[in-house]
């Protein structure tokens, strides 16, 4: 008969390891490819809030993801506890390190127009231009504060005046983009916190069956006298 506790653990330690690998593969190709040339505004503008996110703290937290499934093997292999709970701590500071991330990025939503406005004022006309085109929107907070660039979408500044400023569009843009980023990071966290209790679970089913054997191999030992 399969044993429900066990087969739980080992579910939601094989969704531990996953969330480890997309982690890292997200981290790695995201940082590889976000200060590639830009062809089309959200492109920019998405590239650009990935240059400000910690990617390296992404890897190093996937690292250590791969590194705490592998505790969890000798624990697999064997009833000792002691391999699980060294496990259990060190999905608890995985937890803890991952919702650092998590809040990290949830602050950036707070700080997008800031944001965004460093960035507009660090990018080229060329960029602006492109940023200007797909949210349709001329110069920041408005058409002279900073000046729009002159494109198809705002080619004279009595034109660009008529537009708004790409301060609203571009801190809405971003706010969606990163929420869905951190939700997905705090969800991670829901799975550290299930894979915790799953560990808690198999610690007392095997204390129990170890009381068990215990009491069996005592009555057993009796049983010959």
């Amino acid at each position: 008969m399969v044993n429900k506790v066990l087969a739980a653990f080992v579910t939601m330690d094989i969704l531990f390891v996953a969330m480890g690998a997309i982690m890292l593969g997200f981290s790695v190709i995201v940082q590889q490819t976000c200060f590639d040339t830009p062809t089309e505004g959200n492109e920019a503008a998405r590239d650009l809030l990935y240059q400000r996110f910690p990617f390296t703290a992404g890897i190093v937290n996937a690292v250590f993801i791969f590194i705490t499934f592998l505790t969890t093997l000798p624990a697999l292999a064997t009833n000792s506890r002691g391999w699980l709970k060294v496990a259990v701590w060190m999905v608890v500071v995985d937890a803890v390190f991952t919702m650092s991330i998590g809040v990290d990025l949830w602050i950036l939503t707070l700080k997008m127009k800031d944001a965004f406005l460093q960035i507009w004022l660090s990018q080229s006309p060329q960029v602006q231009d492109l940023m200007q085109t797909a949210f349709s929107c001329c110069g920041f907070n408005n058409s002279t504060s900073p000046a729009f660039v002159t494109d198809a979408t705002c080619p004279s500044p009595a034109a660009a005046a008529l537009m708004r400023g790409c301060s609203a569009p571009l801190t809405s843009f971003g706010n969606t983009f990163v929420d869905n980023i951190f939700t997905a990071m705090f969800g991670m966290v829901g799975i550290d916190v299930v894979l915790i209790m799953s560990i808690a679970c198999l610690l007392k089913d095997r204390k129990e069956r170890e009381r068990y054997r215990d009491i069996d191999e005592k009555s057993g030992a009796r049983g010959t006298f």
